[in-house]
């Protein structure tokens, strides 16, 4: 993600129009076209089609040359004209403007048979790339590069781009309820329910740890509550790919990078060294649940200079039973299980750990968060948090970390309990079901 000279910027643009002349051409023979319906998971429409793991594989494109190369990749995503996309969007009428960023602006947009034969009808989101500096052309080819391989419900998914002379753009599915950032920070907008919330921190973590598991793991790393979309029914998925980076192989143990991200969501050790690994992307998650939990933002200059951070203002509490309730936040209203907050606020803590290695997996932090939903059940039953997530995150409400002890010996454990409909619970919530919501279950 380095800068570079104008030799490369020279030999990228000039390869692009052949770039998009083989692409449409494959598309047009193969006559495939994107699933509307959202992420699938590793259908094989073409022998040359691979699986998400294949990500692993060196020949996975690093630049426009590449990309070409590798064309038949990507033959479910579609290369659309710039005619075609000033179609959809009216020649880009600032009316339609859903959002801008440091990338550029996002258009919406609608592709029917109208536009290309063949295409079901969806809206879409279009991004158009800001033309100043190739930074912006890499961040775009990133996002083709990971996204064209990449299908998983908790990742916007990519229908497709266009890549004209300097044109760069890109076609996503349309998220109808935006950023989670503007309904945490929106002051019109209604406060999001606990159940809501935590129903968005486990799909998040999802993707998240979907990207960690891969063959060769992919580093989101710029995790933050505006690149977390939500579709109609709150369902969280991860966009903006661009700063995404392949994870260290083999016998490394970091990916040395130029720093990049968003300030205040950073990992630390990251921000300092420029080494960057899976665990620097469960730190970002703990700063998207402490936002969520508290309903802060991760930096807020206006409020008084000790809790500007709302890392440093909230950590020393978070491991405290008398204090970590009191940073809840009051538009909940006391409609949430005690018991599911105070495990909510430890899995936060160990994920915000100055030592990368005492923080939890991505798929640790997933078992965790699942015992959390508030889901329907009319019935005391006895709920259990998975023994691997205690093994990697070390998670204990109101304890010391766990040391000394081998992972295998701590995968022998299970946390069980049971619960009194709606014991726990700081309110009655008229929401949850008549057995009280699961994360009342849970001890």
């Amino acid at each position: 993600m380095g800068n570079c000279g104008t030799r490369e910027e020279s030999a990228v643009v000039s390869g692009a129009h052949h770039q998009v002349q083989r692409i449409q051409a494959l598309s047009v023979a193969s006559r495939t076209f994107p699933n509307p319906g959202g992420g699938g998971g590793g259908d094989k429409r073409h022998g040359h089609c691979r699986s998400t793991s294949d990500l692993s594989d060196p020949c996975t494109p690093r630049n426009i040359q590449d990309f070409s190369k590798n064309a038949l990749l990507y033959t479910h995503v579609i290369a659309f004209t710039l005619f075609e996309l000033e179609t959809i969007t009216k020649s880009f009428r600032s009316d339609y403007i859903l959002g801008e960023g440091g990338f550029g602006t996002v258009y919406k947009g609608y592709i029917d048979e109208n536009v290309r034969v063949g295409l079901k009808s969806l809206p879409v989101a279009v991004k158009v790339l800001n033309k100043e500096g190739l930074q912006g052309h890499r961040e775009w080819l990133t996002e083709v590069n990971f996204l064209g391989q990449l299908r998983h419900p908790n990742l916007v998914k990519l229908i497709g781009y266009c890549c004209e002379d300097d044109h760069r753009l890109l076609v996503y599915e349309f998220m109808f309820r935006g950023s989670l950032e503007n309904h945490l920070f929106r002051k019109a907008t209604v406060p999001l329910s606990w159940s809501t919330r935590m129903m968005i921190a486990l799909g998040a973590a999802k993707g998240l740890a979907f990207l960690h598991n891969a063959e060769r793991p992919v580093i989101y790393r710029d995790f933050k509550t505006s690149n977390i979309l939500l579709d109609s029914d709150y369902t969280a998925k991860l966009s903006d790919f661009g700063l995404a980076k392949a994870g260290p192989q083999g016998d490394e143990t970091h990916v040395s990078t130029r720093v990049m991200g968003t300030y205040g969501y950073a990992a630390p050790e990251y921000v300092m060294t420029g080494h960057l690994t899976a665990r620097s992307d469960v730190y970002s998650f703990g700063v998207v649940l402490l936002e969520l939990l508290t309903g802060r933002k991760s930096v807020d200059k206006t409020r008084p200079s000790k809790e500007q951070s709302l890392v440093d203002w909230a950590r020393p509490k978070l491991n405290d039973k008398r204090k970590m309730l009191q940073i809840i936040d009051p538009r909940l209203e006391n409609q949430y299980s005690v018991r599911a907050a105070q495990k909510a606020c430890s899995l936060a803590y160990y994920c915000l750990s100055q030592n990368p290695k005492a923080r939890p997996l991505m798929s640790d932090v997933v078992e965790t968060l699942e015992p959390l939903q508030c889901s329907g059940g009319g019935t005391d039953e006895v709920s259990s948090l998975s023994s691997s997530s205690l093994a990697s995150s070390q998670i204990a409400i109101g304890g010391p970390i766990m040391s000394g002890r081998s992972r295998d010996d701590r995968l022998q454990q299970k946390i069980a309990g049971t619960i009194r409909p709606t014991a726990g619970c700081r309110s009655p919530n008229p929401n949850c079901p008549p057995g009280g919501p699961t994360a009342c279950r849970v001890r």
